[in-house]
């Protein structure tokens, strides 16, 4: 798990050298295609890949986006009409063979079927009409970390691409994501803190609330805690409840417009007198309890490739600081295959 989480950098690198060519093809033709509607699936860390795309469809795109619940197609039955629907599957490893049915089903029922995995000879990249490989090269921790941040950086220069873009936004993502994995000896600290820790909560909004979600899975998997994350928002309207001194609150604050909007979110939990670590903007998480700043300057939709990295190495330290093994979780396999 060390070693994938510091080959993010060139990972990326990888992907913006050599991947844009099957990017602009797969833009070119969902251009074409035009649709009214997207909907993306995905199960456990391409969830989270999958709800960040759907943040960039809304607001950059301005079209209604959805996530699939799978079993509706595959234990129910149901074949909707997806006419002007693009259907975008995400997945490291392309094998769920919930993921794969509901490609199928959606291809047959009209839908532009995109597949956005780490494995371009799966199951899930045959199904679909267009695929996209990350390639972010042969993951073997359990716990996805590069592949995570490749399908973010994926979708963003897909979606990026179909609005006109060129990706130049992204180029400098691998030099900054290197400052970031500089800060390993500060989370290595930060997680003597926490590793008695039994419950952690997890918040952000905006592009922010899917590294929450991420976050909060990655600590369950490798440390076994009781990680919970919610939106900003939802957290005020009743799991802020829950929260006290001895419940530590991971808080993931970018400098763009989900940070400013957590900032009622920490006045509130100052007022628990919460235990709040944060990850963002220098001048937001100044005060709190402790904090990881990141660089400057990022666009807010990509702020998330780079809040995720602290929270990575949290996961991995405090798993060791536990007496884990954050590379063989317990009742864990890196491939999980649903129906």
């Amino acid at each position: 798990m060390a070693a994938e989480i510091a080959e993010q950098p060139q990972a990326w690198k990888t992907l913006l050298d050599n991947g844009t060519e099957a990017i602009a093809a797969a833009a070119a033709r969902i251009v074409e295609y035009n649709p009214r509607f997207v909907q993306f699936v995905a199960r456990g860390t391409s969830d989270h890949a999958a709800l960040y795309a759907k943040y960039i469809v809304e607001i950059s795109h301005q079209l209604p986006a959805g996530l699939v619940s799978p079993s509706t197609m595959t234990v129910y039955g149901a074949q909707p009409d997806l006419r002007e629907v693009l259907y975008i599957a995400v997945s490291q490893s392309g094998g769920s063979p919930d993921l794969v049915q509901s490609v199928e089903v959606a291809r047959a029922q009209g839908a532009l079927t995109v597949a956005i995995t780490n494995n371009e000879s799966s199951p899930l990249s045959q199904a679909a009409e267009l695929h996209i490989d990350v390639l972010a090269g042969a993951e073997k921790s359990v716990a996805a970390t590069k592949s995570y941040t490749s399908e973010l950086l994926a979708l963003y220069l897909l979606l990026d691409r179909v609005r006109g873009g060129d990706g130049s936004l992204a180029q400098a993502l691998p030099d900054l994501a290197a400052q970031v994995l500089d800060g390993d000896a500060h989370v290595r600290e930060v997680a003597q803190r926490y590793r008695f820790a039994q419950r952690l909560i997890a918040t952000g909004r905006g592009y922010s609330y899917p590294t929450a979600r991420e976050g909060a899975l990655k600590l369950m998997e490798t440390s076994y805690l009781s990680a919970q994350a919610f939106s900003g928002a939802d957290l005020l309207h009743g799991p802020l409840a829950t929260v006290d001194p001895q419940v530590p609150v991971l808080a993931v604050v970018p400098a763009g417009a989900g940070g400013e909007a957590m900032i009622p979110v920490l006045e509130r939990l100052a007022e628990r007198n919460a235990d709040v670590f944060g990850v963002g903007a220098a001048d937001r998480i100044a005060g709190l309890a402790g904090g990881i700043s990141l660089p400057a300057g990022v666009p807010d939709v990509l702020s998330p490739l780079l809040e995720i990295i602290p929270l990575q190495q949290l996961a991995l330290h405090l798993a060791v600081a536990r007496g884990g093994d954050p590379d063989t979780p317990r009742g864990l396999r890196k491939v999980t295959e649903t129906l």
